[in-house]
């Protein structure tokens, strides 16, 4: 398979993936309150730039289902957007403790945008809905992210595959 195909593919797969495991946890996946297991993904990128648009897409598409409308589809997307890049610049990045930083972008901007959104589309409290939302992401991309990353990062086969 040739590189372009290769990025091709793997960003679809990501892309599907989340919306996939989104949509199908939908209870948990929206609203204040929300652990959103899919974006344990979002420490794809400290491997390899090809997830981030994958990430992208694929939150595009499960905002899309989600029912909280063009303002979640255009922000929500983004905020995973960009956590996907900065999440790629600390893997490509000279930190010591950079397995550790990778999965705290979607924890934090997410977090801000979201508990954000959730405050205009609904009148929830600011401040309680962005630490709500960070919560989530906290469980999302520690608990089940942070060791997929590690995983990912101690096995070389895989890592050729997605790198």
């Amino acid at each position: 398979m040739n590189s372009k195909t290769k990025k091709i593919v793997y960003g679809a797969l990501i892309a599907a993936v989340y919306a996939a495991v989104t949509v199908a946890l939908a209870p948990i996946s929206y609203g204040q309150v929300q652990v959103r297991v899919a974006e344990a993904l979002t420490i794809m990128p400290f491997f390899s730039s090809y997830s981030i648009f994958g990430l992208f897409v694929g939150c595009i598409i499960a905002n899309m289902i989600g029912g909280n409308g063009i303002f979640d589809v255009v922000f929500g997307s983004l905020a995973t957007l960009i956590s996907a890049v900065i999440t790629y610049y600390i893997g490509k990045s000279n930190l010591r403790y950079k397995r550790y930083l990778a999965p705290l972008p979607p924890v934090v901007i997410n977090g801000i945008i979201i508990g954000i959104e959730l405050n205009f589309l609904y009148k929830l409290p600011l401040v309680a809905s962005m630490l709500w939302v960070g919560l989530g992401e906290m469980i999302a991309c520690y608990v089940l992210g942070l060791p997929l990353l590690l995983y990912i990062d101690k096995n070389d086969k895989i890592k050729s595959v997605i790198g």
